[in-house]
């Protein structure tokens, strides 16, 4: 799917489109491509690519990767996406190929949003991983910042925000029942309480001697409510996943990144999409952390996305905080799972070097948005006698550096500090 160019366009008009176009880099050392051999798989699959393509990749890298590879020949020749999960210990979930091209082709025709799917390869022997390919869509991704040339006002930037957030209602009321491919997609019934208990073996398994024990996930394990309704989540619904019209970059034309799709809870998709949801006066850790342009002026607060939301779909909730924490818990686990990586030696890309600081972060937020709900400033052992690693949690966070001590004692009351605690886990 292209982005639809008005005829009367001028060359300047062009020319600025052409520049906030979203088009990849030079391909990342260590991350290098055997575009040879994938130009020979896709020959065989019958697909008609011509010589070798030029290959960009797109940045990122923290989850799955992803290159563009454009092939000379007769007319346009041919502009196509490859993804394939990274290297080093991966949750399978997390990086399923097979999934991701799956839930797009079956959705083609359902959702007006998704690529045109190429091919899917589970040869690990081509390029030593899955991977699949699909057409190129043409537009803006809008990632921590909107690209230099790309200037909204304060109306524009709303209406922009309302798209997106109606993009995903709009997934939300896919009719999955009528599609083969996604009826077996996931479990259904009972996925708030796979997900918290999901999660939190995953961030055991995951964590380092460095990051908070996040004793709140009992706290989750206790307030899990009953699934809101079933149906299709996207599961990692970000700004820097969908595509925008280059003409008219209020329009989304494409959503990407799909590994994570399943069928669940749309309050649970809403809320791991929060998390992501940095805000102009959220702390400095939390802005520098920011993937995505939720802090310009015009756009909607946390919660008024949660009121537009259940306007719109006509759902009600007895305890939005849960929804919250549990976000802010999973993405905490998703961060530690490639700090995790990185502390393994197995993968050494810079970016993930302070992950962990991200995490104790989360822990903080998801502290202080259970002692609201709770209607108590602290965590006593009478209102939270499960909270028992606190006292850990509360010593490590004293021995952290000054800087970050500053950020997560603004998020914290003094007097969470004040317990008796044992030493924190060397």
């Amino acid at each position: 799917m292209a982005t639809e160019h008005h005829a009367n366009h001028t060359d300047a008009d062009n020319q600025t489109v052409n520049k906030v176009l979203d088009k990849g880099g030079e391909v990342r050392e260590g991350e290098e491509l055997d575009a040879q051999a994938v130009s020979d798989w896709l020959r065989e699959q019958g697909v008609d690519v011509e010589g070798d393509p030029t290959v960009t990749q797109f940045s990122g890298g923290a989850s799955n990767w992803t290159y563009r590879l454009q092939y000379e020949g007769e007319g346009d020749g041919q502009d196509l996406i490859l993804r394939r999960p990274p290297k080093g210990t991966k949750a399978k979930s997390a990086h399923d190929m097979v999934r991701e091209y799956t839930v797009q082709k079956a959705l083609k025709d359902a959702y007006p949003y998704v690529p045109k799917m190429v091919a899917l390869c589970t040869d690990e022997d081509v390029i030593g991983a899955d991977f699949y390919v699909m057409e190129r869509m043409e537009g803006i991704i809008p990632r921590a910042n909107l690209p230099k040339g790309v200037d909204l006002n304060e109306v524009q930037t709303r209406e922009l925000c309302t798209n997106v957030i109606d993009a995903l209602i709009e997934l939300h009321q896919v009719d999955y029942k009528n599609h083969p491919d996604l009826v077996n997609l996931g479990r259904g019934e009972g996925y708030c309480e796979r997900q918290v208990a999901g999660w939190d073996k995953r961030y055991v398994k995951a964590k380092t001697p460095n990051v908070p024990s996040f004793a709140v996930r009992q706290w989750l394990g206790k307030h899990t409510p009953a699934d809101s309704k079933t149906c299709l989540i996207h599961n990692d619904w970000r700004f820097d996943n969908v595509i925008l019209d280059a003409a008219d970059p209020t329009k989304v034309i494409g959503v990407l990144d799909w590994e994570m799709a399943t069928l669940g809870d749309p309050l649970m998709d809403l809320g791991s999409a929060l998390a992501y949801w940095i805000e102009e006066d959220d702390n400095i850790i939390m802005q520098q952390s920011r993937r995505q342009p939720t802090h310009l002026k015009g756009m909607m607060t946390r919660n008024e996305v949660v009121a537009y939301y259940l306007e719109q779909t006509g759902l009600e909730i007895d305890n939005w905080t849960f929804y919250e924490v549990f976000g802010l818990f999973r993405l905490a686990g998703i961060v530690q799972q490639i700090y995790y990586r990185y502390y393994h030696k197995q993968t050494t890309n810079p970016a993930f070097k302070n992950f962990w600081i991200i995490v104790h972060v989360l822990h903080a937020k998801c502290l202080k948005l259970i002692a609201q709900y709770e209607g108590e400033i602290l965590f006593t052992n009478r209102v939270q006698p499960h909270l028992q690693d606190m006292g850990v949690d509360a010593a490590m966070i004293e021995q952290l550096p000054s800087p970050i001590q500053a950020v997560i004692k603004s998020i914290l009351p003094k007097s969470y500090f004040g317990q008796s605690a044992p030493k924190a886990e060397e």
